[in-house]
């Protein structure tokens, strides 16, 4: 499978380049990235026409999709921005399948048809077929595990009760130890329950309304932001394999397992790296059920904190890889514009980004 998809790569540099510039012109960098994440996509099948009936033709699905994800490779702002350039960019507009200034839909149309990508979760599946395609037969080494702010323009939802912190909340229970004919019902944590259920279940599970979350960075400073939490798997090479979204309030580690869940299906690893937000006897127990070795660094506990052995110590810098991917994301591939409201619109703008970024970085590895 790598040496079909390296072929593929290298019919990309050496003939599909030429031609393309014979054509067009001389080819921009970021012009050379975005023909890299069409020609490594097989959206063909998404986007196969189907019988309109009366009423005029609509505008070609694939089209619009090849835009947006020129709207992520290019960095451009709004869909208003886009369009912008695609009119003044005849390179750009052939690439993405339009002829002339008049076959480029209106931004209402481009609107609709983002609304269509994100209710299907077609950008979900298509980063799925990337991964099991292309580099799922590989064994990687390293897997890291990380979440980042995703700050929103919407409205934060008031948080909702479920039925047993509405009892709780209604009932005034004594304080201090229970007495020994007082029963107390024992309320299981998250954590408890995600190891028995599927990856589907455990994301049911999961809050995912714009909301406040807050935490620490890397210098200890509180941070907080409205909006959602984007939790993704990289494994070496930087290339994303997962991602899950979720309420800016959910801690990191309520989505290890349903997010090692979902890897676990798609590629092989030996070691799951994740920093002190994992430190969780339930994480490390799941990771060595899959047959990897967590390396997850340790919280402070009776204001001692455990130091790795100098083999784990070496892995564990490898974690780095979490850090450069959200950043990039956010830097290069739009995840810092969020201008679309509600939680399956925000996922597939980001995962415009997403898939992009894992395109580069297959396209990087075989290089």
């Amino acid at each position: 499978m790598l040496a079909k998809l390296s072929g593929a790569f290298s019919s990309i540099q050496k003939s599909l380049f030429p031609a393309l510039e014979e054509e067009l012109g001389e080819l921009s960098d970021r012009q050379r990235e975005f023909v890299i994440v069409i020609e490594s996509l097989n959206v063909d099948a998404f986007f196969e026409r189907c019988n309109w009936g009366r009423g005029r033709k609509p505008s070609s699905r694939l089209s619009i999709f090849k835009a947006f994800e020129a709207k992520s490779v290019f960095g451009y702002p709004t869909t208003r921005a886009l369009i912008e350039n695609l009119n003044m960019s005849p390179r750009l507009r052939r690439l993405c399948g339009w002829e002339y200034r008049g076959q480029i839909p209106s931004e209402a149309t481009f609107s609709r048809a983002f609304a269509e990508f994100a209710s299907q979760n077609l950008l979900s599946q298509i980063h799925v077929g990337m991964v099991k395609d292309k580099i799922g037969d590989r064994i990687f080494c390293h897997l890291s595990r990380d979440a980042t702010s995703i700050k929103a323009r919407e409205k934060a939802c008031r948080k909702k009760m479920n039925d047993k912190e509405i009892k709780k909340a209604k009932t005034k229970k004594r304080r201090g130890r229970p007495l020994k004919e007082e029963y107390r019902e024992k309320v299981e944590r998250r954590l408890e329950v995600q190891p028995a259920r599927s990856w589907a279940e455990n994301l049911a599970a999961l809050p995912k309304e714009c909301d406040w979350g807050c935490k620490r960075d890397s210098n200890g400073k509180k941070m907080s932001w409205k909006g959602y939490k984007l939790h993704l798997d990289t494994v070496d090479n930087g290339i994303p394999v997962s991602a899950v979204l979720t309420s800016a309030s959910v801690h990191d580690s309520q989505v290890a397992i349903p997010l090692a869940q979902i890897t676990f299906e798609r590629i092989t690893n030996f070691y799951d790296l994740m920093d002190s937000a994992y430190d969780a006897p339930e994480i490390h127990q799941a990771s060595y059920q899959m047959g990897h070795v967590p390396i997850i660094d340790h919280n402070k506990r009776n204001g001692e904190k455990k130091e790795f052995d100098p083999a784990k110590k070496v892995r564990y810098k490898e974690r780095s890889t979490a850090e450069r991917t959200n950043s990039e994301l956010k830097d290069n591939y739009g995840a810092q514009f969020i201008r679309v409201r509600g939680y399956a619109k925000v996922f597939a703008h980001l995962m415009f980004g997403v898939i992009a970024l894992t395109a580069k970085q297959k396209y990087s590895m075989l290089c």
